[in-house]
Formats: structure tokens, C-alpha cells, sequence
């Protein structure tokens, strides 16, 4: 399987993971998002704004424009994730194509994902001021890209340490090393705590549970598909780095 084959089998199967993550989304996290914008659109009343004319519905945005976005966020991590497993393939140890391209989902999940919204969780509207979006992104980004490099970092460490270890012991400690060196730079970084008190706590929590739950629906589908979709090579020249399947 060539690279181009490998790609676009991740970007199908980052498609039904967007599927999957917009189904899991409209059904768990709409109703969560509807108590942010209930509490948002209270407080105006209370503060005596008026109210304006949308201009996109709240239907429309709950279903065509959530499902674009997911349909279109699914299909581009699956391109990545495919790059990566192409680059990776045969560099992780005894793991063959299928193993390969769980565990590089695995990992972009808990590195760009997981932890960096345990950091920064997302968060409903009027939960967070509006003035400062763009500097919480930017922390956001930030962790994002300190964690994959970490992570990238550890496997190489991996590599090289399972030489003398065995691949097992070696990811556990190269594991164990990158959540430490994240740690501390999680405790440098600044947080940020701006909920206002008398916001809803359930809707909160349901809110970033439903975020957490779509990525994690996202990333799992596309692990199982991409997994079931790369075959593993039966016979390939040992220096041959474009095959990969």
C-alpha cells in the first residue's frame, strides 16, 4: 500500500469517525450547549439587552453546521494520522501496519487531545469572557504543541532504550517520562479560571464531558476503521520506505 492509498484510507476513515463524533455530539453535547446559551441569554435579559435576529439559526448550527465541521475536522485528522503511520511504519518495533496505525491514534489523542483538555477543558458560552478567547486559544495551542513534541521526543527515547530494555519496558519509561516533563510544564503554565459562580455546575460539567466524549469518539472510530482498512505487508524489499501496508 502506497503512501497515497494510506492517505486517502485515513481520510475515509476520518470521515466516519466525523460521522461518529457528530452523532455522538448533537445527541450528548447539544443539549449542554443549550444550557450555556440559556444562562448566556438570561443574563442579557437581566442586564435589559435586546435581543438580535441570529444569523445563522440555532437548528441550522446544531445540525448541517455541527455535522460539517466534525465530517471536515475527521477527515483532516485522518490525513495526518495517515502521514504519520506511513512515517512510522516499521519504526515501532515488532508492530505491524494495523498496530502501527493504533497506536500513532492512540498517541495524537492523548498528546493533542486528552491532556491538553484536562488543562483547558472546553467550555459552554458565557462560561469564559468574551475578551479573552484569543489569549486561552493561544494557551491551548501552546500546550498542544509542547505535548506532541514531548511525545514525539518519547518515542524516540523509546527507540533508542529498547534496545538494552525491550520495547515494553522502554515505552513504559519513555511513557512515564513524557507525562512528568508535561506536568511540570502544565504547572508553569498559567490557568485560567473565569467561570462566573453562579453558573449552572452541571451544565458545566456536562458540557466538557460532551466535548471530551466527541474527541474521544472521533479519535477511537478512527483507530478501529484506519486499523481495519491498512492491511499488513506479506512481502516488501527491507529498505522499501513507501509501502506501507
Amino acid at each position: 500500500m502506497v503512501v497515497r492509498n494510506l492517505l486517502v484510507r485515513g481520510m475515509l476513515a476520518g470521515l466516519v469517525a466525523g460521522l461518529a463524533g457528530f452523532l455522538f455530539a448533537r445527541l450528548v453535547g447539544e443539549p449542554a450547549l443549550d444550557g450555556g446559551i440559556a444562562f448566556e441569554d438570561a443574563m442579557a435579559h437581566a442586564a435589559g439587552a435586546h435581543e438580535h435576529e441570529e444569523l445563522v439559526s440555532r437548528g441550522v448550527q446544531a445540525n448541517a453546521g455541527l455535522g460539517v465541521a466534525y465530517v471536515v475536522y475527521g477527515v483532516a485528522i485522518g490525513g495526518i494520522v495517515a502521514l504519520v503511520v506511513a512515517g512510522a511504519r516499521g519504526r515501532l518495533g515488532p508492530a505491524g501496519s494495523r498496530a502501527t496505525a493504533v497506536v500513532v491514534t492512540l498517541l495524537g489523542f492523548v498528546s493533542a487531545v486528552l491532556l491538553p483538555l484536562l488543562k483547558y477543558p472546553a467550555n459552554p458560552p458565557a462560561s469564559t469572557e468574551d475578551e479573552t478567547i484569543g489569549s486561552r486559544t493561544g494557551l491551548f495551542l501552546v500546550f498542544v504543541a509542547i505535548s506532541v513534541a514531548l511525545v514525539v521526543v518519547a518515542v524516540v527515547v523509546a527507540r533508542r532504550l529498547a534496545v538494552t530494555l525491550g520495547w515494553w519496558n522502554a515505552g513504559v519509561a519513555a511513557g512515564a517520562g513524557y507525562v512528568v516533563l508535561l506536568l511540570v510544564v502544565g504547572a508553569l503554565m498559567p490557568a485560567v479560571a473565569e467561570t462566573p459562580g453562579d453558573f449552572p455546575a452541571t451544565v458545566l460539567y456536562d458540557f466538557r464531558i460532551a466535548a471530551l466524549g466527541a474527541q474521544a469518539v472521533v479519535w477511537g472510530v478512527l483507530a478501529v476503521v484506519l486499523g481495519a482498512l491498512v492491511h499488513e505487508r506479506r512481502s516488501a524489499p527491507a529498505g522499501d520506505r513507501t509501502a506501507v501496508g
